[in-house]
Formats: C-alpha cells, structure tokens, sequence
C-alpha cells in the first residue's frame, strides 16, 4: 500500500496557521500539496455535513491525508508529527501528550494571544475599527504577556526533562521544537522591539538558543530562504508600526 500525500488546504497568501503545519512538512522531507481555494470553500461551507468516515471541518488549516480529513492546527501537528517520527520517543507512551502540552501552550501565547493584540473586539471587526483597543492590549501582552510565556519555556529548557539541549524534551528535536520557532518567528515580525529587548536581556537565552537552532536546520533553513516561504501579511501575525511598542517606554 502506498504512502499517501498530504494535503494542506489553507489557500492564504500569508503564512497563517497553516504554516506551522508547513514547517514540519518541510522538515521531514515530505511530498506535500496545497489544495485550490476550491475545496476550501467548499470544506468550510456551512451546507457541508462531511462524509461517512469525516466530521464537517470548522475552521481552516485543513489536512487531507489518504481518506483522513481534519482540521484544527495542534490536532493536525499531532497527526503528522506521529506520521512524521517528529513525536518524540515511541516507546514512551507519555511523550505525545507532554509534547501537546507544549504546543498548546506556544500556540495560546504566541498565536491566539497575538492574534488578539490586533483584533482585541473580534474577527467581525476591522482592525481601523479598534485601534484604541489594539494598542492597549498589545501595549499589556509586550509588558506582561510576552515575557510570561517566554518565562515559561526557559523554565521548560533550564528542567531536566528537556534533556541536554537545545530541544524542549528528552534532549530530541521534536515538533514542539517547530512549533515554538514558528510562533516566535511571527510574534518577532509583530513585536519587533519587544522582541529585541527580550533577546538583549539575557533571560531567556535557552529559548533564543533553541529558535536560532530550529532555523538553521538544513531544510528549515533552505524552505524559508525560498520563494515558496509566504510573507506575512494580513493574517495572524501583522506589523503595525503604531502596536510596536517598547515594553521599556
């Protein structure tokens, strides 16, 4: 029986969520292909009941692999990463589950979290709409937010479960490890000089380590100096120089 070849269906033309998705990909040598805006239309319609093996999907990124259809980012970085042998140690039966935890928590700190910096109301408005409200919470996440989650995950690389480094657990480099990177990748185009201070200040120089670790792997490095790589954009991750606060002003 063949392999089959995933799908990734998430026709942005910024990176979004589907991009953590691509990076493991890319990472392991997979043969990949993006669906049309097509069948993203039509896996997200509200007329689509599913079929007699898949669920109707919400929300994009969706993932086709064989006759397996899901969504859900951190449920799909799961999947694949098992797929993958990005899942850490298959004979310890516990891994999966500590790695989730790690994902889902840099997916709730620099995802979600920066996603409401400039949409603080909700996706219904636009962000001209506002622009009070962005700038304060955005001003609350570069103070406080930020150096939380960075905090977090020092703590996770300094404990001894993250093994010799400079991965998040047992010492191997793991989709956790493609996770985080990927966050922290956005959250810098976001936050630039928050971003800045927080590598400058020396506290969180495991986390720096482990990012500039994950991008200099040979395929991270060759996939994101390609043109196949998106530019950010509307999407998640936005630059708006008026949100680029200085946490130290």
């Amino acid at each position: 029986m063949s392999t089959p070849t995933p799908k990734l269906i998430y026709p942005a033309p910024f990176p979004g969520r589907g991009e953590h998705i691509r990076l493991l990909l890319e990472e392991s040598g997979t043969t990949y292909t993006e669906g049309t805006i097509e069948e993203f239309q039509a896996l997200k319609s509200v007329d689509s009941v599913g079929d007699k093996r898949n669920t109707p999907l919400f929300a994009p990124p969706f993932l086709q692999y064989g006759d397996l259809t899901i969504n859900q980012t951190p449920n799909i970085l799961l999947f694949l990463a098992q797929k993958f042998n990005l899942a850490g140690d298959p004979s310890d039966p516990h891994t999966v589950c500590r790695l989730n935890g790690l994902v889902l928590t840099a997916l709730d700190g620099f995802s979600d979290e920066i996603h409401g910096c400039h949409h603080p109301l909700g996706g219904n408005f636009y962000y001209e709409d506002m622009k009070a409200e962005s700038l304060a919470r955005s001003k609350d996440y570069v103070k406080n937010r930020l150096p939380l989650f960075l905090g977090y995950f020092q703590r996770v690389l300094k404990g001894e479960a993250s093994g010799e480094g400079p991965w998040l657990h047992a010492g191997m480099f793991t989709y956790a490890d493609l996770t985080l990177f990927s966050c922290l990748s956005g959250t810098r185009h976001q936050f630039p000089k928050a971003f800045q201070r927080a590598e400058e200040s020396g506290k969180y120089d495991l986390v720096f380590k482990l990012y500039k670790a994950v991008h200099n792997r040979p395929r991270i490095k060759a996939y994101l100096e390609s043109e196949r790589r998106r530019k950010y954009g509307n999407g998640i991750y936005r630059h708006y120089p008026e949100l680029d606060v200085d946490p130290e002003v």
